[in-house]
């Protein structure tokens, strides 16, 4: 591996690395929202179903989900830049063997390579800021810009996405993250230190495994309505609350839960990424296949959402940094609420003006939920446990992208006969819309209880509970059991 030859100062050098890790949080967000507007296109070449469809987005998040918390403590474990230099690896040729797919097959085999790499980045991303920015002011800041590349992922993806489909074709979306993915690489070996936890914690496989079951069955479940695949994710559920407890370093630490911030953070993170998916896979459908937009069109419609979103993370991560939490999640859940409602009582899509309102409020809301997500996850937690904390939270937006998609194409498909018909699909995709807009509050009404002064006291104790703990546990080990 090559070596500095002259180190840059302090402060530079972690400018260098918070750069770095929003390189590979810009490829892993930009992949999500240039190939929502890809899906159309992705239908037709690949006599796709809704289902399929449904399964291109949703193998990539399954995957991601069930790996994310296992990629966050091996890297505490056996090094974070070892872990981000492999995850780059893969999700690079992950991007690579997606452009090349023959089928709607091996494309969702090939984003659940991708993905094998996407769940070591955004986890050990975090880790690596975390343990970067140790003062909580300057973390909040790097978070927050951390955060803030999501949305200029969303502004660009939906132009990218749309002018790559409609002047190359649908495989060229993946293209975009092989020069970034590479330069990420290129970048990572030579700024970024090896650093890991000062008592790494062990494998869980079985928690591994009951993690995997219960997320893969639960999807499976919803999209191909199977009873009994509902029933192997209720199992897998009881295993992992009956297992995890009694391992002495488990994959979940459900100590962590003690602090209602962490649980309100994780809620969140489900209701408002369920919200995201859901909204993003309703409007790409609605806007192509049934008013005939073109692929770039049907971004440049989306943009203001994605403007919007664009405006305020950052904005949300300066007010988390200067006030805290509480505000961003109630301005958030009232945002996103107030955005989907239009589409579930008055058929926003088919105005105009309502549909550009809706798009621009959502935007608002889901600018300004991220950052107080993350922070939020993170905040009271030992540094040696940064990457399984950081990694609970990505993983719980990815479950809620994934259920998002689930279930509102669940419900999409279950309501409509026909995409081509505009009555029928508007029809359809009311019920998803109210799901949505009860996301929505959801985030308004779990932040409001878990960002004030009791919630916060919880933290505090939860924080000295797991440091005393850490510190009477013995060398090489982290004791999980309540």
């Amino acid at each position: 591996m090559p070596e500095l030859t002259s180190a840059p100062p302090v402060r530079d050098r972690k400018r260098v690395i918070l750069a770095i890790c929003c390189m590979s949080l810009l490829i892993v967000s930009l992949d999500n929202t240039v190939l929502n507007v890809a899906l159309p296109a992705m239908q037709r070449d690949l006599h796709a179903s809704v289902a399929g469809l449904q399964w291109t987005i949703d193998a990539y998040t399954l995957v991601l989900a069930s790996l994310l918390m296992f990629a966050g403590s091996t890297a505490d474990r056996i090094g974070r830049r070892k872990v981000f230099v492999t995850g780059l690896v893969f999700f690079t040729l992950g991007s690579l063997l997606c452009s090349l797919a023959p089928s709607l097959e091996t494309l969702v085999v090939f984003r659940m390579i991708q993905a094998v790499g996407g769940s070591m980045l955004n986890p050990v991303a975090m880790s690596i800021i975390t343990n970067t920015f140790t003062e909580p002011a300057a973390r909040a800041r790097a978070i927050g810009l951390w955060g803030g590349v999501v949305g200029v992922s969303m502004a660009a993806g939906p132009v990218v996405g749309g002018l790559l489909v409609d002047s190359v074709g649908w495989r060229a979306v993946f293209w975009v993250n092989l020069p970034v993915g590479l330069a990420a690489l290129l970048l990572t070996l030579r700024y970024v230190p090896e650093s890991r936890a000062p008592r790494p914690r062990r494998s869980d496989p079985v928690g591994q495994v009951l993690v995997a079951a219960f997320l893969g069955s639960l999807t499976y479940a919803i999209i191909e309505s199977s009873l009994p695949f509902a029933g192997v994710a209720l199992a897998s559920l009881a295993g992992l609350l009956l297992y995890e407890p009694r391992r002495r370093e488990p994959l979940i630490d459900l100590r962590f839960f003690r602090s209602a911030p962490f649980s309100g953070a994780t809620v969140i993170a489900v209701c408002a990424f369920a919200a995201l998916g859901g909204f993003l896979f309703l409007n790409t459908l609605y806007l192509q296949n049934v008013r005939g937009l073109s692929a770039l069109d049907a971004g440049l419609y989306m943009l203001p959402m994605a403007s919007m979103t664009l405006v305020f993370a950052p904005l949300s991560g300066r007010l988390v940094g200067a006030r805290g939490p509480r505000l961003p999640l109630l301005l958030a859940g009232t945002a996103m609420a107030a955005g989907c409602l239009p589409f579930a009582a008055f058929e926003a899509e088919t105005h105009d003006p309502m549909l550009f309102a809706g798009y621009v409020v959502f935007g608002i809301g889901f600018g300004m939920v991220n950052a107080p997500i993350t922070n939020t996850a993170v905040s009271g937690m030992p540094l040696s446990q940064a990457g399984v904390a950081s990694a609970v939270a990505s993983t719980s937006r990815q479950i809620g992208q994934t259920l998002g998609v689930a279930v509102v194409g669940a419900v999409l498909a279950a309501g409509v006969g026909t995409l081509s018909r505009t009555d029928d699909f508007v029809a359809a995709s009311r019920g998803g819309y109210w799901i949505m807009t009860g996301c929505g509050l959801c985030v308004l009404l779990v932040g409001a209880l878990t960002s004030g002064k009791w919630a916060m006291g919880t933290a505090e104790r939860t924080a000295r509970r797991l440091e005393a703990e850490e510190a009477q546990a013995p060398a090489g080990a982290t004791t999980g059991a309540s």
